[in-house]
């Protein structure tokens, strides 16, 4: 498979210009160039940048220049580490994976179309032609009825990239939150450097054990990787989960659990001569320290076995914070299977 060469090992450096929180004192401290270094490092080559539009558009669509400085200065300190960076529009005006920031009509609105457009020829303007940088046009479409009017609308942004940065990496993930199943569905690449991308959270009992934000997931729940599959399979039914994975068909979780996983979209990838990129892929700190260094090693041996690209998610808090100090009597270990 087609390699995304300079971006194989990354971290993402989620919540500092994404996730409503646009104050200063924020984006001033949450992440700071000790942070860029760190990573470095660490040996990763890339981070993954996740941004909301409001940090670049006023409610009219004009531009805010401070958003854009503040990408400009996160390059810079990509450059001076040695590392690249992947741009993520995490919030479009006009939707979020989140429901609750309430953004909704980018699939139906000509108007939000052209606004989404222009933002990324504003961003294709201004970082088109840095040598360490590479775009995500969007952060997890939700509903597969979007999967046209997404395909339609990618291809648009592109092309108005396109005219100013002509080899720039373009990163397109699909339906379900960029499932791995749904890649897919994704359109034909647009050129050469079209990357498909999308992310991983499975077995979604055991990283998002306890998840505050998931309805019907109870604080106590606890479950061990890679555990009994009983126990997963009984926790599906217990809370009502069953949109997610019944794990029925699931013997036992190690990497040949996520090489299956992979493989259609591998195959898809292969055949159309396009890389693969895991945008997002972690586990949630609720789970003990043990599990959640045999889960990266499993994830990482089918990574690296079939040459995907990855970040894993997140730098800091968020939940999934690699870098924390809870982490610590681990992360010697773990920054090995990122």
């Amino acid at each position: 498979m087609k390699r995304l060469i300079g971006y194989e090992r990354g971290v993402n450096f989620g919540g500092w210009y994404s996730h409503e929180k646009y104050d200063k004192e924020h984006q001033d401290t949450f992440i700071t160039e000790k942070d860029f270094e760190r990573v470095a490092g660490w040996g990763l080559d890339h981070i993954r940048l996740t941004v909301d539009y409001n940090i670049f558009e006023d409610e009219d669509g004009s531009c805010k220049e401070d958003g854009f400085a503040h990408v400009a200065n996160a390059i810079a300190l990509c450059r001076k580490y040695g590392l690249n960076m992947i741009l993520d529009l995490h919030k479009a005006a006009g939707f979020s994976y989140e429901v609750t920031y309430k953004e909704t009509g980018l699939f139906d609105s000509p108007v939000l179309q052209e606004r989404f457009c222009a933002l990324w020829e504003q961003f294709a303007k201004r970082f088109g032609k840095e040598p360490n940088v590479a775009f995500e046009l969007l952060n997890e479409v939700t509903e597969p009825s979007y999967i046209d009017s997404w395909n339609a609308i990618a291809e648009a942004a592109v092309k108005r990239i396109r005219v100013y940065a002509p080899e720039i990496k373009v990163l397109i993930g699909s339906y379900w939150n960029n499932s791995v199943d749904a890649v897919k569905d994704l359109a034909m690449p647009y050129d050469e450097n079209i990357v498909y991308n999308f992310h991983c959270y499975d077995p979604f009992m055991f990283t998002h054990q306890a998840a505050y934000w998931v309805q019907q997931m109870k604080p106590e729940f606890r479950i061990d990787y890679p555990g009994k599959i009983e126990d997963y399979r009984k926790s599906v039914k217990e809370y009502e989960l069953e949109y997610m994975q019944t794990y029925d068909h699931i013997e036992k979780f190690d990497m040949n659990y996520f090489m299956d996983r992979f493989r259609g979209a591998v195959q898809v990838c292969e055949e159309r001569g396009v890389a693969l990129y895991c945008g997002e892929y972690g586990a949630i700190s609720n789970a003990d320290n043990a599990s959640i260094l045999r889960w990266y090693k499993d994830i990482h041996a089918a990574f690296e076995s079939y040459g995907i690209a990855r970040a894993a998610w997140s730098y800091h808090e968020m939940d999934f914070g690699i870098g924390d100090p809870d982490k610590a009597d681990i992360i010697e270990e773990l920054i090995q299977y990122l």
